[in-house]
């Protein structure tokens, strides 16, 4: 990162941010004169400072370029002591970072290593007619890096990740659940944000910090089935992106949909990875 970067993220406070404004972005192109592919390409080691990578110590950072201008910071992230399943790829965590911004559709995903197939095929679920990665020395599209794609039509599904329909689980005459609970309706509505056209089985977590901030995550599926990204996977990323840690959870929620698939139990054991806190669980 070059030093008049550095020192305008120090002005103006931005050097722990994890997502930026279009007039924040706006004042870093102006103060370093860098265009802003290469402004990105010069922010990734911000990223990359928020990886958790206690496995392979080998830290990636990525970030999505929404469609309203604003970009999201997105780090991979390994759990100690769980399986390689339940890591998180940066690009996936950058992509989720976006959908939990309602963001519709992504323009570039900039990434400090090339991207492996699994994080190729969770981006072709966003089903963009375009979409450009940007890496350290040159340009692509996804298509040319995934070629005879599987992708969502494959199973006559007809949206992408970003821009499918509200589910509507109601918390309404449901036993399970205190409906004055503004925590379990935070978990509720990242369910019925959530992207789980093949399962069906719409999912969201919601954990409360011990300053009342919220970190949350939601279900986001996948075509080939194991890019799926999982709502604690998420809202996890969402903890360390933010500069908090596991001992800043005080409550954790998930909130799913009945169905043939299930998200508790991941969660439940992904969670207890790295805290005593106990996850509060309600189906829909």
């Amino acid at each position: 990162m070059n030093d008049v970067l550095q020192q305008t993220l120090e002005q103006h406070r931005l050097k722990h941010l994890a997502r930026f404004s279009p007039d924040q972005i706006a004042i870093l192109v102006q103060a370093t004169q860098l265009g802003e592919e290469a402004l990105a390409r010069a922010l990734l080691p911000l990223a990359q400072q928020k990886a958790r990578v206690p496995v392979s110590d080998f830290t990636v950072g990525a970030i999505a370029i929404g469609g309203s201008g604003h970009w999201y910071l997105g780090a991979n992230m390994e759990i100690a002591g769980q399986p390689l399943s339940s890591a998180l790829h940066a690009e996936q965590s950058a992509i989720g970072h976006a959908a939990l911004f309602d963001e519709r559709y992504i323009e570039k995903v900039i990434v400090s290593a090339t991207p492996c197939g699994h994080c190729r095929q969770f981006m072709l679920e966003l089903d963009q007619d375009s979409l450009m990665l940007v890496l350290p020395q040159e340009n692509f599209m996804l298509s040319e890096l995934l070629p005879h794609a599987f992708g969502p039509a494959d199973l006559n599904q007809s949206y992408g990740m970003l821009n499918g329909p509200a589910g509507n689980l109601v918390a309404a005459g449901n036993p399970q659940v205190d409906t004055h609970d503004a925590l379990m309706f935070a978990a509720l509505d990242e369910a019925n944000a959530s992207y789980a056209p093949y399962s069906k089985n719409r999912a969201g977590v919601a954990l409360l910090l011990s300053d009342g901030q919220l970190c949350l995550g939601r279900y986001l599926e996948n075509v080939a089935f194991n890019p799926s990204l999982g709502p604690m996977q998420l809202a996890l990323s969402q903890l360390f992106l933010r500069g908090y840690q596991p001992k800043d959870i005080k409550r954790a929620f998930i909130a799913e949909a009945a169905a043939k698939v299930q998200q508790a139990d991941a969660a439940e054991q992904l969670l207890a990875s790295i805290s005593s806190i106990t996850l509060e669980k309600a189906q829909f």
